[in-house]
């Protein structure tokens, strides 16, 4: 029975409000510093080995101005400035299958999103085991990228309502389809038990389009350490990582344009050499993070950091990754490369117990680091694409219970006053969320 319990607890993590039992990362493999205790034997032997669990996050929101565009969950209709939405409605099953031994062999997750705007597939991945040496699993499938920290991070138990604008930029859906060799124990007895290493090869366009437009091949890797108590901070837990993302976009156009000094100053410069016909456009980025919390009787302090920097092929409007490549009047658009870099940093304080907790967090996305302020005009081939941004968040976050959870949340958005029509102040598109999380 001791080794039954130990598979049970490698294999199942539960989505719940409380952060002790959460699947917080995506793609963890689970291991024995998780522990689910005896009610997750209770399910796995009444519903052999499969477990269904979910949850749905129902808001309401005000935003400063009628139409305003926003990454708080998408842009708001022309004629309002406030929403009922169901954010997010997830329903997960889980199966996993234990050799005679009671080690884990392969684990299957299936996924969907529904919401009044659609249906849609967010998870649809499987997971096979090595019990050699017991450090080795493969997983293939759709399934969220290894980079960073907050793409990671369950929606279910982020602690704001949404990922930042560099993660929705970068990672647009979080997930991709590829496979991907993890490299960690199952343990963390030892020092080195406690480093886990990811590499995957994906299509590179994410979930955002149908299917890969070009042959190119995206290579995403992750060196992480597991949370460890730190001692000389007086038992703080510490968790980072280091990240890269090595890919790109096969351009099916012969122009490409890219930020370029000429007369003194940076212009948005056309290149039409026929060579850039079949040439790979560059998506390379690299980023570091780290976790750090101080526990105490009454919850924990938690400060966060991640900052990434890199270059982006996107479009002339837009510097996300496009989900199919673009077209216009059935002419093949050219791709626009951009220096950029972003980040984030939260300060979360619980008030007196685990559930309350208050949040803070600033984040910024410079799209373009070559150019800032009037420089960015229409006159030298900017567009709204290149402007910074810089977002402030505050909230509260109330537990009711292990199914309940209700936050409070106000971003002040700041985008770079500019040369460009429309943007030579601060557009008005600060938003409030009242959101309330129901989860089994």
């Amino acid at each position: 029975m001791k080794f039954r319990h130990a598979g049970i607890l490698l294999l199942f993590l539960c989505f719940s409000g409380n952060n002790a039992h959460a699947q917080r990362f995506l793609m963890d493999l689970v291991d024995t510093t998780n522990q689910m205790g005896k009610g997750m034997l209770s399910i796995y032997e009444r519903y052999n080995r499969v477990r269904i669990s979910g949850y749905i996050q129902p808001q309401f929101q005000f935003i400063s101005a009628k139409g305003a565009e926003t990454f708080a969950g998408g842009n708001f209709s022309p004629m309002s400035n406030n929403r009922f939405m169901l954010r997010r409605g997830r329903l997960r099953v889980d199966y996993a299958h234990l050799n005679k031994h009671n080690d884990p062999t392969s684990y299957f997750v299936f996924q969907f999103d529904g919401t009044e705007r659609g249906v849609a597939i967010r998870d649809f991945w499987g997971r096979f085991y090595e019990n050699k040496f017991k450090i080795f699993a493969l997983t293939t499938g759709m399934f969220a990228r290894p980079f960073g920290h907050e793409v990671n991070l369950s929606s279910a138990n982020r602690e704001s309502p949404e990922r930042g604008r560099m993660s929705q930029i970068l990672m647009k859906t979080e997930r991709d389809i590829g496979a991907m060799l993890t490299v960690t124990s199952r343990h963390a007895d030892l020092w080195h038990q406690k480093i886990k290493f990811d590499l995957g090869v994906f299509n590179g366009q994410g979930m955002s389009g149908p299917m890969d437009y070009d042959s190119h091949k995206d290579v995403i890797s992750r060196l992480s350490l597991k949370p460890t108590k730190i001692r000389a901070l007086g038992g703080a837990i510490l968790s980072a990582a280091v990240s890269g993302y090595a890919g790109g976009i096969t351009s099916q156009s012969q122009v490409l344009y890219s930020s370029k000094m000429q007369g003194g100053e940076y212009i948005m410069q056309r290149d039409s050499s026929q060579k850039n016909f079949g040439k790979k456009a560059p998506r390379n980025y690299a980023g570091a993070d780290f976790q750090l919390s101080f526990p105490n009787q009454k919850g924990e302090t938690e400060f966060r950091a991640e900052y990434v920097r890199g270059r982006q092929t996107s479009t002339f409007a837009s510097s996300e990754t496009p989900g199919v490549y673009p077209v216009t009047n059935n002419l093949k658009d050219p791709l626009y490369s951009r220096s950029f870099d972003g980040g984030y940093f939260y300060f979360l304080q619980n008030l007196g117990s685990t559930d309350h907790l208050i949040v803070l967090k600033y984040d910024w996305y410079d799209p373009n680091k070559k150019v800032a302020g009037r420089d960015i005009a229409a006159q030298k081939g900017f567009s709204k694409a290149d402007l910074r941004y810089d977002t402030f968040g505050m909230g509260y976050v109330y537990i009711a219970n292990e199914s309940l959870k209700f936050m409070f949340y106000y971003d002040l958005v700041r985008n770079e006053k500019s040369g460009l029509s429309g943007f030579e102040k601060d557009s008005p598109d600060d938003v409030f969320t009242c959101r309330v999380q129901y989860n089994f």
